[in-house]
């Protein structure tokens, strides 16, 4: 990997001899830097791959990464939004945060954001950064090279085929199917993220006007939207697993329910985690992956550097060697990761587009043509409406 990335530098150097020089003076001022990159830490694989990232950076270019695990990333937010409050402009203990929606846009909003920093990056070549690719946009919000991409998500359904003959077709089908087999679905909990895209998947379905949600959220809006969706919830909420009165923290939670046997569904962000997981022993060699079949939410998971970061050039090092064609290819396996590629295939030289080409399958592994339409993300301020709302309805 090492050689691999010295060529392709070099070659940068010749074209771009301007930018080769700065990012020179990144990487020489990197050298040394301990990058924390605060990360969700609910998921061992990807704590793994962080880990592996850290090793390698730190192997290549003297960087060394430490995972900060968080729960929320608004945890990291708000230690951002705590140290300007307290004049912290310099030396921030947040270098480096794996972000995306209401959290992007509520940093970008509050100037909490080094940048733009994306086209700086040598391995910026390989993505479609057009206005309106995945790249360019989150959550509606232009991304202006305030944050990098380094993995797609896509919203996926887990089912036991074992215990499952037909997962439902649509959202509105799974009235039906809990009706049928009451107890043996739920949902994590709406304030975690896996929750709220729960909902958000079946608000898309079923808005009268899906292009209302790719606008800030209005009161007027959020009721119209909305009155459909908790019509659904309403009759779904009846069956779910313990008649809905408590839900799981999170999708490990769940998954770990439906290893067990107590349900036979769960649901991930992640294509790839299913089989992963059953790779892991942590679900059941029959599970198998399913969408809706007008397809489902998908976005790109992308890494943001505070204003403040006290290492801003080793997170650029870091966010610039997870864009690397190996690096990239590395992640897509499934027996690393398994999360589809950012880069743009069609930038990808010949050596490339071979290592995609020679990543191993399994059973229970999508490929991207299975996974049907990607749902645009609504507006990032429908999600915090939606689970203040959810709260507010079905919590004491």
């Amino acid at each position: 990997m090492s050689l691999k990335f010295s060529t392709a530098l070099i070659a940068l150097m010749l074209a771009t001899p301007a930018l080769a020089d700065d990012w020179q003076t990144t990487l020489d001022a990197a050298r040394g830097q301990t990058v924390y990159w605060n990360a969700w830490g609910g998921d061992d694989r990807t704590n793994a791959f962080i880990a592996w990232v850290g090793q390698e950076t730190e192997r290549l270019y003297g960087v060394k990464v430490e995972q900060v695990k968080l729960t929320d990333t608004a945890e990291a937010v708000t230690r951002v939004v705590s140290e300007k409050a307290a004049g912290l402009d310099d030396g921030g203990s947040v270098d480096l945060i794996w972000i995306n929606g209401p959290n992007f846009l509520a940093m970008k909003d509050q100037g909490l954001l080094h940048g733009p920093f994306v086209a700086d990056l040598p391995n910026a070549r390989y993505l479609d950064l057009s206005p309106t690719s995945p790249n360019a946009v989150d959550f509606t919000v232009p991304v202006d090279g305030m944050e990098s991409p380094w993995r797609l998500a896509k919203f996926v359904f887990i089912y036991d085929s074992a215990r499952v003959d037909a997962p439902p077709t649509s959202m509105a089908g799974f009235v039906d199917w809990a009706a049928a087999n009451p107890g043996r679905f739920t949902h994590p909990d709406p304030s975690n993220f896996m929750g709220a895209t729960f909902l958000k998947q079946a608000l898309i379905e079923l808005v009268p006007d899906p292009t209302t949600l790719q606008s800030p959220v209005t009161d007027e809006a959020f009721a119209a939207a909305t009155t459909p969706l908790w019509a659904w919830y309403d009759a779904l909420r009846l069956n779910l697993w313990r008649g809905g009165e408590s839900f799981p923290d999170n999708q490990s939670v769940q998954q770990q329910l439906m290893n067990d046997g107590e349900i036979d569904m769960a649901m991930s962000f992640d294509p790839a985690s299913t089989a992963g997981a059953i790779a892991q022993g942590l679900l059941p060699d029959t599970a198998r992956v399913f969408v809706p079949e007008g397809g489902s939410i998908g976005n790109v998971s992308f890494v943001a550097i505070p204003y403040n970061a006290a290492n801003a050039e080793g997170a650029e090092v870091v966010a610039n060697f997870l864009l690397d064609p190996a690096t990239q290819a590395h992640m897509q396996n499934i027996e690393v990761l398994g999360s589809f590629s950012v880069l743009d295939p069609a930038k990808l030289d010949d050596a490339a587009k071979a290592a995609f080409a020679a990543l191993p399958n399994a059973p229970a592994l999508p490929a991207l043509a299975d996974l049907g339409p990607t749902l645009l993300e609504p507006h990032a301020s429908w999600m915090t409406r939606l689970t203040e709302e959810w709260a507010r309805r079905y919590t004491k």
